[in-house]
């Protein structure tokens, strides 16, 4: 198989590392390829949202698989807005790395796949947006992994623990799912050789409290936790505070026993126990 990656950011990278030796040929895009000396010996193509180079058109129309890891913007998805004539023709399989966030609150209620997306956030409708648009580019054949909260080495609540950044913010019925970086990984996997395309939630068994997080980590490293602060009263920017936003537990029921995906790391718990023994945090 020969692989295209769109956005060669974190989870795309250790998919990368992870399975490099199933493609005989990966290509993918960053911003400027003569800034990224950690991605040496892949095939990089520059991609800042205009119409990229032949070469890099050319790499795309040979590519078996799509893998799209960069987020929508204002006029949509962003390769989509200047290659839909490339990317519609052919049959080829895509994976489009989504988010849980487009269910909204469901004030900490049950959600799954059949349940239809209603975000208030606009980036999280952008998200939706995307989803339909590739479903259509690509016939029909598109896997859409909604991934949950992104943790994994050098990115998780170890590492801002150290480095003195974690907090306890504390918002009553707060609750929502994560993933660790290594199961996303083996989702794509399963993802690229499921046949008929669908819509995946990639996320943990146990949905939880941010709060419960930090204070399992500062358990694991001997510190005291950060004090606790109200949701209601504290300083975050808007960014920060629209991820409590959304309150919700996510089923993973159809990842395990459709897609046929076991978790190495099926709560926060195991993840981070996993990652303080490698050193993260110390």
């Amino acid at each position: 198989m020969r692989l295209f990656i769109f956005g060669l950011g974190y989870s795309a990278r250790h998919f990368v590392r992870r399975f490099s030796g199933s493609f005989s040929h990966i290509a993918g895009t960053v911003r400027d390829p003569a800034k990224r000396d950690d991605l040496a010996g892949l095939d990089l193509h520059g991609f800042t949202g205009s119409r990229p180079t032949d070469v890099t058109v050319d790499r795309i129309r040979e590519a078996d698989v799509l893998l799209i890891s960069i987020p929508p913007g204002g006029t949509g998805d962003p390769a989509l807005a200047v290659l839909d004539d490339v990317l519609a023709a052919g049959r080829r399989k895509v994976v489009y790395l989504s988010t849980i966030g487009v269910y909204g609150d469901h004030a900490g209620g049950w959600v799954d796949e059949s349940t239809p997306p209603q975000s208030a956030l606009d980036r999280a409708r952008m998200r939706v947006a995307a989803e339909a648009a590739w479903t259509e580019t690509a016939h029909g054949n598109v896997e859409i992994l909604r991934l949950a909260g992104i943790y994994g080495p050098g990115r998780n609540a170890l590492v801002t623990l150290r480095g003195g950044t974690a907090r306890r913010i504390i918002k009553p019925g707060q609750i929502f799912n994560r993933i660790h970086v290594d199961d996303i990984a083996s989702a794509i996997m399963a993802a690229i050789h499921h046949r008929g395309g669908g819509i995946w939630n990639v996320c943990d068994d146990e949905p939880a409290p941010p709060q419960d997080v930090i204070t399992y980590a500062a358990q694991l490293m001997g510190i005291a936790p950060p004090d606790e602060e109200a949701f209601a009263t504290v300083e975050m920017s808007a960014m920060a505070r629209s991820f409590y936003a959304s309150s919700a537990r996510v089923s993973n029921a159809r990842l395990t026993h459709e897609l046929g995906v076991t978790l190495t790391y099926p709560t926060y718990r195991h993840g981070l126990d996993a990652l303080w023994h490698a050193g993260d945090g110390r």
